[in-house]
């Protein structure tokens, strides 16, 4: 696929983008690390005030921001402008909090003085995803330009506009050139740029293959990576739950974003004494929805990014319908318009053996499982190889402890559902990935923790 704005909405090429040549590239490496070298030096209040400044800038313009993530990836508008405006919400969190971070911590010994200091490692690179094309790059690019490395920016082949945004607004906040740089090349460049012995580590936030990819070059270079990949998160309702709160939440969970999020609700297990209230409400919530242009601020859902996610999406609804999962609403692409429409769909009575209990749905989809008790909620909730996050309902403090424990999950929310908060560590378990992004522990992600020992 080239580098090209293709509006979801209508399959229309808007806008198509050279990749950088060779030489292209090679400056941008050269000036990354010729900027590092003075850039680290900068003291925090310098760079807190550059980022207070990029904050600043999209809120002042999210609805620019907005419409430009909405043509290029489908997002609704409202959600869209929500993006942006939470990006100057992580700037504003490390500008006043990185310096108490990164300051050095004392431990007594039998030196006279010892402690760890943090210190930037260089030139970052950042392989970011489509759904969230700003928010992913923020929450990345805040802590490390705090820390005082560079971001280096490879997004998504087919959000070009919101990369090249991305880059103009730190510039505009004040940043010295080459302290964040969007590269325009394909994922075939990649490998190349994190062998370059210029860049330090990486960082990847999409699927499972090319997390395992990137994982694989860095590991033959020694560099460390952090991965945010895939998740399959279920969503646990108990007899006790506030079952109007969990359905009104469960709907938000899976459809927001068009159901393009990693952290979405994608299985539903609902104990078998409250299941077919859930179930009735959750199909009625749905028959609610609707679908339709994503610049329309009426619409809850527009289409999905891509053809080939909406192809797959489809394929893995009907794998799973020709296995004997029964279709409460939707469950057809669409053929009656143009773009990527797939419709609010819910399956039930889903079989053993089927893709829900291994795939991720990428879109407006939501398995329904049904289960005797906690034991078999648990159970079911860990018996995928991925490990996100989960949502959890009940009003029972034993049970609350068990799910808190037992879950496998980087996540657990309890009555509520999974989100990202800059005051709170993000990632996942098993094949969800590794690392940390957030708070505290994601901006010493990428920070050499220098042993001191003086005396």
């Amino acid at each position: 696929m080239g580098i090209a704005t293709v509006n979801p909405a209508t399959g229309e090429t808007c806008k198509t983008f050279s990749a950088l040549t060779d030489a292209e590239l090679e400056k941008k490496l050269a000036l990354a690390q010729q900027a590092f070298l003075d850039y680290r030096q900068t003291s925090f209040a310098q760079r807190a005030t550059w980022l207070k400044q990029t904050a600043d800038i999209v809120e002042k313009d999210a609805q620019k921001f907005g419409k430009i993530i909405t043509t290029e990836m489908g997002k609704p508008i409202k959600q869209a402008i929500a993006e942006v405006k939470k990006c100057a919400l992580v700037c504003r969190y490390y500008a006043d909090n990185a310096e108490s971070f990164l300051s050095p911590t004392y431990t007594e010994t039998d030196a006279s003085q010892s402690f760890v200091a943090y210190h930037p490692l260089g030139a970052i690179l950042a392989v970011m995803p489509w759904n969230f094309p700003f928010w992913q790059v923020f929450r990345f690019a805040a802590p490390a330009l705090m820390a005082g490395n560079v971001g280096l920016l490879k997004h998504a082949s087919n959000v070009p506009q919101c990369a090249i945004a991305l880059e103009e607004i730190f510039t505009q906040g004040g940043f010295p050139p080459g302290a964040f740089q969007t590269l325009l090349v394909g994922a075939d460049k990649v490998a190349q740029i994190v062998a370059d012995d210029r860049v330090k580590a990486a960082t990847l936030t999409g699927s499972e293959p090319a997390g395992a990819s990137l994982a694989s070059i860095a590991g033959k270079h020694i560099k460390k990576t952090v991965l945010e990949l895939g998740g399959t998160d279920p969503f646990i309702v108990l007899e006790s739950a506030d079952l109007d709160a969990a359905v009104a939440t469960a709907v938000t969970a899976r459809v927001q974003n068009n159901g393009q999020s990693c952290i979405a609700a994608k299985r539903f297990i609902v104990v078998e004494a409250i299941a077919d209230r859930f179930q009735n409400a959750l199909v009625e919530k749905y028959r609610q929805l609707s679908m339709g242009d994503p610049m329309d601020e009426a619409n809850d859902i527009g289409p999905l990014a891509t053809p080939s996610i909406l192809k797959e999406v489809d394929e893995l609804v009907q794998a799973c319908v020709s296995q004997g999962a029964e279709v409460l609403i939707g469950g057809q692409a669409l053929s009656d318009r143009p773009g990527n429409y797939y419709p609010p769909t819910i399956l039930a009575n889903i079989p053993p053996g089927t893709p829900a209990d291994t795939e991720e749905f990428f879109g407006p989809v939501a398995l329904l499982f049904r289960v005797k008790d906690i034991d078999e909620a648990i159970i079911l909730a860990n018996s995928t190889s991925l490990g996100l996050g989960a949502s959890a309902w009940t009003t029972d403090r034993e049970e609350c402890d068990r799910l808190i424990r037992d879950l496998e999950a980087g996540a657990v929310f309890i009555n509520g559902m999974v989100k990202s908060d800059p005051r709170l560590p993000f990632g996942g378990i098993k094949r969800s990935g590794y690392g940390r992004e957030l708070s505290v522990e994601g901006i010493r992600e990428f920070v050499n923790l220098k042993t001191v020992w003086i005396k």
